[in-house]
């Protein structure tokens, strides 16, 4: 017995207006640049039962979100839309980068006393903000691409599967491009102390998202009700380098 067919959308039409669309891509956006501007100048630690202390960085309450919305966006409006919010973020990073960079580099005042302090909490090399921004590149497409893959695959149903295991293969694409590229032989991190930290982050990261499926079940219905949208890439071009819909 063959299986049902997409019940909605097969093909997007670019000229149709959404009600949050843009709100979800706004979100998207400043969750990414708060990940990677305001998590990775602190380390936390907690205490955890049965676990003991766990340093992490903060960032990482921050990067699964982004995640998060990028499955809502995936699994609403399809991977063309997605594709385009990942690029906003892609580009608005790379201004904050730059803008940084600038700031930091611009000559203090003599009676400014918090340089030290300004450049730990946004002097980022650029190999660090180069490795970010490869693997952020890479991870958010490749979550994107299995969502709507394994959507088609599974008719719709299952939403967990398909958020967590798109999850699971984003965020260690991310992980294993970002920690070699930003800090093998470094200096800042011993190497043989990198995939320790690198598991560490996958596992917490992964652990955020099936945290927040219940959220993330609400907000998907709540946007396809209010949107009339469901949409399924039965004939997408997943290819990442286009903004066309």
């Amino acid at each position: 017995m063959s299986s049902p067919s997409p019940p909605t959308h097969i093909r997007a039409n670019p000229n149709r207006q959404y009600k949050y669309y843009e709100f979800v891509m706004a979100a998207f956006v400043a969750v990414y640049l708060c990940s990677n501007l305001i998590g990775p100048a602190k380390a936390a630690q907690l205490t955890l039962p049965g676990v003991g202390p766990v340093t992490f960085g903060a960032g990482v309450l921050f990067f699964p979100v982004s995640y998060i919305f990028g499955d809502v966006l995936t699994e609403v409006y399809g991977y063309a839309r997605a594709r385009r919010v990942i690029w906003a973020g892609f580009g608005a990073m790379i201004f904050a980068s730059v803008m940084a960079f600038v700031v930091v580099a611009l000559p203090p005042a003599p009676t400014w006393a918090n340089q030290p302090a300004y450049e730990i909490a946004f002097g980022s090399t650029w190999r660090i903000v180069a490795a970010s921004l490869c693997a952020f590149f890479c991870g958010e497409f490749v979550n994107s691409f299995v969502l709507a893959r394994m959507k088609i695959r599974s008719n719709g149903r299952h939403l967990w599967q398909r958020t967590i295991g798109s999850t699971i293969v984003g965020e260690g694409v991310d992980s294993l491009l970002f920690y070699p590229l930003a800090f093998w032989n470094s200096g800042l991190i011993p190497n043989e102390l990198l995939t320790g930290i690198m598991l560490t982050q996958f596992i917490s990261k992964v652990g955020v998202e099936v945290l927040f499926t219940p959220l993330t079940y609400k907000l998907v219905a709540m946007l396809k009700r209010a949107e009339g949208e469901d949409h399924y890439d039965v004939d997408t071009d997943f290819t990442p380098f286009s903004i066309k819909l």
